[in-house]
């Protein structure tokens, strides 16, 4: 398990040298951030940010992400010229040594929540999200914007998207990923790239827009359209964890069995009732998930692959990115790779008494 942590370019207040700081760090989680959705990445500005991480002792764990075009999304006629940018993208991360790809197939918006400055009762602030206050929003009208999501829609081509989507239902989505992965795979594994889909976020439909990568039977379907562990997921554990159905540790050991998990994202929440959540500090009992249990798999299945500590809040007074600022998450992955040598200390001991 190797510790890992996200970066947005040189714009992000959190540089490289301040990761570089951090105990355990040796991966980079980041993008080509300013490339338009469906245009192709040059290997040359590739192999310039791999060469700006490895210049700062460190390297690129995972790509995350390469967006996938929403004609893709949505099977319209287009969607092969998009499908052969993605490819060409695909080849020259392999060409620069990329190992992973992190990926999401949500319709129109990435990660949603409800406010980004919640203050918790110990004066820290937090993204959270309350299904009363997301089903009083009108997306379309602008009044919510988050760092995930697409900015260049305007509200005409929003308006737009929305109207497509009405005729997008589940399983017509789940024909247009399959149709997705069967063509970018074969270039995936040639290229040594493997991808690591991410659940929907959370995952249960918003807006009224379908969403399919929402816990483990759907992860084993997604699984069987590819039969690959270049095929594999993306296991946030806060995603799946924010519906109280989810069995998120389950779903892991799931995966791990089956060799499927390519990327772990480590973020604790705490359900509120419904399907409302706060996002929390990394910390067991500060949420609804067992990061001991999420850590001690990821040691019992010997899983090889990048960890990161995900969505933090924001303390110390520090300002900056919702859910990326640099203190929570430091202190994230210092208690992961704490339970991590735990875990691994009491494994081989385990086995030495065997």
């Amino acid at each position: 398990m190797e510790m890992s942590f996200r970066w947005y370019g040189h714009d992000d207040p959190v540089t490289l040298k301040n990761i570089r700081q951090i105990p355990g760090m040796k991966g980079i989680v980041t993008a080509v951030y300013d490339i338009p959705v469906g245009q192709p990445w040059p290997l040359e500005r590739i192999e310039k940010l791999k060469a700006d991480v490895e210049a700062e002792g460190l390297h690129i764990s995972v790509i995350e992400s390469v967006p996938v075009h929403e004609d893709i999304k949505l099977g319209k006629p287009t969607r092969d010229k998009y499908i052969a940018a993605y490819k060409e993208t695909l080849v020259n991360l392999g060409k620069a040594g990329i190992p992973v790809v992190c990926y999401n197939f949500m319709p129109v918006f990435d990660w949603t929540r409800s406010q980004l400055d919640y203050e918790l009762p110990d004066g820290s602030t937090a993204l959270i999200f309350k299904q009363e206050d997301i089903d009083r929003m009108d997306p379309i009208s602008g009044e919510l914007s988050l760092p995930g999501w697409d900015s260049s829609y305007t509200k005409e081509g929003l308006t737009t998207l929305f109207e497509e989507y009405k005729e997008v239902d589940e399983e017509k989505l789940w024909e247009n990923l399959e149709y997705f992965i069967k063509a970018i795979m074969p270039t995936a594994e040639a290229a040594g790239v493997k991808m690591a889909i991410h659940p929907d976020d959370p995952p249960y439909s918003i807006f009224g827009l379908p969403r399919i990568i929402t816990g483990g039977e759907a992860l084993n379907r997604f699984i069987k359209l590819y039969d690959s562990e270049y095929n594999g997921v993306t296991l946030c554990v806060g995603s799946f964890a924010s519906d109280p159905k989810n069995d998120a540790v389950a779903i892991l050991k799931d995966m791990l069995a089956k060799k499927r998990v390519n990327f772990v994202h480590a973020r604790n929440v705490k359900l509120t009732g419904g399907k409302s959540f706060e996002e929390s500090a990394h910390l067991s009992e500060m949420g609804s998930i067992d990061m001991y249990e999420v850590v001690k798999a990821c040691v019992d299945y010997d899983f090889q692959g990048a960890i990161r500590p995900d969505h933090g809040r924001m303390i110390w007074g520090e300002t900056g990115r919702p859910g990326y600022g640099l203190y929570d998450r430091a202190l994230g992955a210092t208690y992961l790779n704490g339970l991590y040598e735990a875990c691994v200390k009491a494994k081989k001991a385990a086995e030495a008494k065997a």
